[in-house]
């Protein structure tokens, strides 16, 4: 019994040290306008960067749940987004999406199918959102690539004053060659600019009196 617990201690200790480490590889990248973009290593590729982006806004925890939620409009804020269609609706909480990028030529453009996932936590009303890519949903297109293996997570935690923290990682192998230059700007420029159009697209009449059942300000 003694060494069963002895072994579990360590397990958990050695996983508390992992998960310290991890925090500490993300690199800040971009500070500006209120955004911190990081970057580290990703585990899908060693020679991609998995990003980070941290920010706050002025908006309701529901207001910035439904904006990530409405799939449809993905185009409007999301950096490079040529098209973004729901293809089902399981609940207010659950939604599987189509979406293609543009990327400049000579690339071809990629696309994926994500399946998204919100949660709150009763105590703290935090918001998790999940969305990896999921396969079979939409078959593969001639001259596009197919992203299969991503996955972003958002962290929306609601603030005093009608106001939201923004925890955002992703994490995605775009499959093929692509030149440093290219990735380099989905890294840094990307983020950035997805994040500042997210600024406008909450301000919008549209999201101003929105409501979810699942989630509690």
């Amino acid at each position: 019994m003694y060494m069963r617990k002895m072994i579990i201690t360590l397990c958990l200790a050695m996983m508390a040290s992992l998960q310290g480490k991890g925090q500490e590889d993300w690199k800040l990248k971009v500070n500006k306008e209120g955004i911190e973009i990081y970057t580290k290593p990703s585990i899908l590729n060693a020679k991609l960067k998995a990003i980070r982006v941290r920010c706050e806004l002025p908006a309701t925890l529901t207001q910035l749940v439904y904006i990530v939620l409405d799939v449809n409009a993905g185009a409007d804020w999301v950096y490079s987004t040529k098209s973004s269609t729901l293809l089902k609706q399981v609940s207010p909480a659950e939604v599987y999406y189509y979406s293609e990028v543009s990327l400049p030529w000579p690339c071809s453009n990629r696309d994926f199918v994500a399946h998204l996932t919100a949660r709150q936590d009763p105590q703290t009303k935090v918001v998790t959102i999940d969305g990896p890519t999921v396969d079979g949903m939409v078959p593969e297109k001639k001259n596009i690539v197919r992203v299969s293996k991503s996955s972003g997570k958002w962290i929306i935690t609601p603030l005093p004053n009608r106001n939201v923290r923004i925890d955002y990682t992703l994490e995605t192998d775009p499959g093929g060659a692509l030149p440093a230059w290219l990735v380099n700007l989905f890294v840094t420029k990307g983020p950035m600019e997805t994040f500042r159009k997210l600024k406008e697209q909450v301000a919008k009449p549209a999201y101003r009196n929105v409501k979810l059942p699942f989630v509690v300000e």
